[in-house]
């Protein structure tokens, strides 16, 4: 479909979804950090959606889209595919919504994001990320099952679900210069975009990936989709192939510029972020703050808005991470 046909959300819908997630999403904490700020000359705030429910900004999105179900969708219940978070999101909001709940993940997937998601009452799919194609799987069994499926990116209603957490940013602290956001398929960026055009139109907005999963820096440059294979990266929440048709035609005129950074860069600010903060985030969750620390912004005398978006690991995996 070409992007001129497609129906984009705007910011009224950022504002709907925060109504609907009123009382049931957490309205989660700005964290600071004196010795950062002294590091950068800066003044950064971190919106810490690690804190949100099941670990990650995707209940957002995924509680926004399943709430707007009709009574006969309700019934037939949610298929959707995802590496962990957006799993996790969709199994908890169809818990709290009493309907059935069927997630297609890869066989990979963090071991504890895959028990989560079960926990919740969701089923859970597996296949191959490297050999099979996952949105191919999922449609059929969609189609079988009579369920509706919700994408974890691709998404008008799960789009303006994300954009609630930088509005919520955004009004806690004004007047912010940048803008750090992690990009895998582009929920979060669009939906963030949207909400700093209407509250902060000064703020610069980034987006950064992994450096083996450039797809969404190369869809900028180019000006159309790139789709790349898997990439290999600790990121496994951003290893997508490519961004979305929404979220590219949101992005595509807003973002100021998408970066990269290595997994060895990922790696510090998850050592940083334990260290000096004393906060667990998952190695997607780390792509904002390792952007702004080097994504070769000059950032003196700025005041810096970072989402870290989830916090969902393995514990062994983690402390892998962590050591020396």
């Amino acid at each position: 479909m070409p992007s001129n046909a497609l129906t984009l959300p705007t910011y009224a819908d950022v504002q709907a979804a925060a109504r609907r997630l009123e009382g049931l999403a957490h309205r989660t904490p700005v964290a600071r950090s004196r010795t950062i700020d002294a590091q950068l000359n800066a003044q950064l705030f971190f919106k810490c959606e690690n804190q949100q429910r099941m670990g990650a900004f995707k209940f957002r999105g995924a509680y926004n889209a399943l709430s707007q179900f009709s009574p006969e969708q309700r019934k037939g219940g949610v298929l959707a595919f995802s590496s962990g978070n957006h799993a996790q999101a969709i199994a908890l909001s169809a818990r709290l919504l009493e309907m059935p709940a069927v997630i297609v993940m890869p066989e990979d997937a963090p071991a504890s994001k895959m028990a989560a998601t079960r926990e919740y009452g969701a089923q859970v799919v597996t296949y191959n990320r490297f050999t099979e194609d996952r949105e191919a799987i999922s449609a059929q069994l969609a189609q079988q099952r009579g369920m509706t499926l919700i994408p974890p990116f691709d998404h008008f209603d799960v789009i303006a679900g994300q954009g609630t957490a930088a509005k919520e940013l955004f009004e806690e602290v004004p007047n912010l210069d940048y803008l750090f956001v992690c990009l895998g398929g582009g929920g979060l960026l669009s939906g963030s975009l949207l909400a700093a055009q209407a509250l902060a139109p000064q703020c610069k907005v980034y987006g950064v990936e992994p450096e083996t999963g450039n797809d969404g820096q190369q869809s900028l440059r180019s000006g159309a989709l790139v789709r790349i294979p898997t990439p290999h990266t600790i990121a496994d929440g951003a290893q997508s192939q490519s961004l979305g048709e929404i979220p590219f035609a949101l992005i595509q005129p807003a973002v100021e510029d998408i970066l990269t950074v290595s997994d060895e860069q990922l790696v510090q600010a998850l050592r940083f972020f334990a260290e000096r903060m004393k906060i667990v985030v998952e190695p997607t969750g780390a792509l904002a703050f390792a952007g702004a620390l080097h994504g070769g912004i000059a950032l003196a005398g700025a005041r810096v808005g970072v989402i870290i978006s989830g916090g969902n690991v393995d514990l062994q995996r983690y402390a892998s991470f962590l050591a020396d």
